[in-house]
């Protein structure tokens, strides 16, 4: 077998790094029926990044969308193409152009496909097999070869949905898919859940001779949550184990790279095949300490950890509470609030709590490269400005597959957006959200109602998420009390007039919902525009007009008791240490200087002042005061 060295694949990782186009970078999570509060499974995933990719049975030119593929017949001998994926992160010469012209391959098609709907990946079919998306780090990201790698996670996710209804299925249909024809590009995590089982499987390059792939895949314990976040998550691979499965090329894969051998005990897959974390420390793990704090506060898990390789995080957990619909939800509307990593304070969030960064070119993801020092960097959080969109599906298996299967999808950053269902057995999405073009701002596109109320809310985001807050949680409610009189229906159709009626129901309703839903947050863009335009909150409808200013915090540390407020302005420079008051006070005219220096300075400062007043020379306290009065 032939021999990788440790230099040639840094070589490779770093080629691939220049020149590999951007990938997906996302939070997931698994939610198993005995962690859920009604017994649902849960499958969650946040679609973060946008451009070209493999949409359904295309390469689309923006990946920010959700389409149906309905369910069809084949006739014998027919063939599934299989794209090129532009979002794949492999360097590949292939254009969007000519990806979108011809396939990659072909594979032999079955009989039979099941309906589903995707977006980048696959979401959830028609019997309640849903899927999750993340992109991970990998030693080896080979390019695509029509002969022997033509596979990468989205067709995989995408024909998992069309040809398995179980989650166990699912993992052994791509891990054959990826030893017979191969797989290129980044590392990649798909989940899978159907109502009753959840499993994990993991992928990447690395065979010597550069056919099929390495994967392996794991099963989520019931009553366990699953969290994942640009990192591979599975680490001891034991032969024999139920729980999980592996390619036949792991182990004298690894050997023959010189990852691992017999003496260091069990084969760990991430540190064996992958270096870890995405970008920076704590780009990844930040996100699976963030969710599993939340999910498991008992725990007392730390922000903090040694490496890229820690085993602070485990592979599941039990919650401390079983989770609703609500609860999943939430885990993804976050911005680490309240922690260490809190995006709402510090400076860079400005005066109104501003949890999303202008990303410069040392924040997109990419390779850690061990030893590498960056000159800074944001906390990744879960919630972040570049999401395409994001879901949770939900399965449960005392429903039939049309009415027990949902997807809540929400377009742009999951912590403002709204989750609107759409049903299993549903067979068509509004164009509103299958036609997503970022180039074009139009009111036309579902995507465009959501990413731009976000957008307007940094503007002054303390006080305009709770307007937006109050809205999500109106129409999120409002779904919630509508679902068990909808499905009731829905059940009472599919049990006297058929499986058909029942889904032409949901459909309905879930188109009708949807635009409705469309509809109101146009309505509260529109809303928000009026009241926060030119500094003012203005309420037209009671004829008032507020002037919030900005915080007191704010006022002091920039230096607004500066300001031109006294006519012995130049002489006000000069005064160190002077605190914002937030009150007007009088005193006699000519005297306001004196005032200010008497009874607005602070007493720290005060007592320092009067320290080298006595001590040190006038040289010294020169310095000293020019030093105190820049900060």
């Amino acid at each position: 077998m032939a021999f990788i060295s440790k230099n040639m694949l840094f070589a490779l990782v770093l080629a691939l790094t220049v020149l590999c186009s951007p990938a997906m970078a996302c939070t997931s999570f698994i939610i198993t029926p005995g962690a859920s509060a009604d017994g649902s499974m849960y499958v969650g995933h946040t679609n973060d990044g946008f451009g070209a990719g493999v949409v359904g049975h295309k390469v689309a030119n923006e990946s920010a969308q959700v389409i149906y593929v309905p369910a069809a017949d084949h006739p014998e001998g027919a063939m599934r193409a299989v794209n090129y994926d532009p979002n794949s992160g492999s360097d590949e010469p292939t254009s969007i152009k000519e990806a979108q012209s011809k396939p990659l391959s072909y594979i032999p098609e079955v009989k039979h496909t099941y309906g589903y709907y995707t977006g980048s990946y696959g979401i959830i079919n028609e019997h309640q097999l849903m899927s999750g998306e993340v992109t991970t780090g990998a030693k080896v990201q080979p390019a695509s070869d029509p002969k022997n790698r033509i596979f990468y996670s989205s067709e995989l996710s995408n024909i998992a949905l069309e040809r398995t209804r179980t989650a166990k299925d699912a993992v052994t249909l791509i891990g054959q898919l990826i030893d017979q024809y191969g797989y290129y590009g980044t590392g990649e995590t798909l989940l899978f859940g159907d109502p009753n089982e959840a499993w994990v499987i993991e992928m990447c390059g690395g065979t010597p001779d550069g056919k099929g792939g390495l994967w392996v895949a794991q099963k989520v314990p019931n009553g366990e949550i699953f969290v994942t976040a640009n990192t591979f998550r599975i680490r001891d691979v034991v032969p024999g184990n139920p729980d999980q499965m592996y390619s036949d090329s792991l182990f004298p894969a690894a050997r023959a790279n010189g990852w691992w051998n017999e003496s260091e005990g069990n084969l760990d897959w991430l540190k064996t095949v992958s270096e870890g974390e995405y970008s920076h420390p704590y780009y990844s793990l930040g996100r699976v300490w963030s969710l599993y704090s939340r999910i498991a506060p008992s725990r007392n898990f730390t922000p903090y950890v040694t490496d890229t390789y820690s085993r602070e995080y485990p592979f599941s957990l039990a919650p401390d509470k079983k989770l609703s619909t609500a609860d999943a939800f939430a885990l993804f509307r976050d911005h680490y609030e309240g922690t260490v990593w809190d995006l709402t304070t510090g400076p860079a969030a400005g005066p109104f709590g501003n949890p999303y960064r202008w990303r410069g070119p040392f924040d997109d993801h990419g390779h850690i490269i061990f030893g590498e020092v960056k000159p800074g960097a944001w906390p990744r959080a879960v919630s972040e400005m570049f999401c395409g969109y994001s879901y949770i599906n939900q399965g449960r298996s005392w429903l039939p597959d049309p009415i027990g299967g949902i997807v809540w999808f929400g377009f742009a950053q999951p912590a403002e957006t709204v989750y609107i269902p759409f049903y299993a057995g549903g067979t068509q999405v509004p164009a509103e959200w299958s036609d997503t073009d970022r180039s074009i701002f139009s009111r036309d596109q579902a995507w465009w109602a959501f990413n731009y109320v976000t957008n307007w809310a940094t503007l002054n985001y303390r006080a305009m998420i709770v307007d937006i807050k109050a809205r999500q949680q109106v129409i999120e409610q409002r779904q919630f009390v509508d679902q068990p009189v909808l499905e009731e229906n829905a059940r009472q159709l599919y049990y006297t007039k058929g499986e058909d009626a029942a889904r032409a129901y949901l459909t309905a309703y879930s188109t009708a919902n949807a635009r409705a839903n469309l509809d109101d947050w146009w309505k509260l863009s529109d809303q928000l525009v009026v009241k926060y335009s030119n500094m003012m909150v203005s309420d037209f409808a009671n004829g008032t007009t507020a002037l919030p200013g900005y915080p007191d915090a704010w006022l002091q540390d920039n230096k607004y008791q500066y300001g031109p407020r006294i006519y012995d302005a130049k002489d006000l420079q000069n005064v160190v240490g002077l605190a914002y008051v937030n009150m007007t006070v009088d005193t006699t005219p000519g005297n306001e200087l004196n005032l200010i220096r008497e009874t607005q300075r602070t007493n720290a400062t005060e007592r320092i002042i009067e320290f080298l007043k006595g001590r040190y020379s006038v040289s010294v306290r020169n310095l000293t005061h020019q030093i105190m009065k820049t900060g």
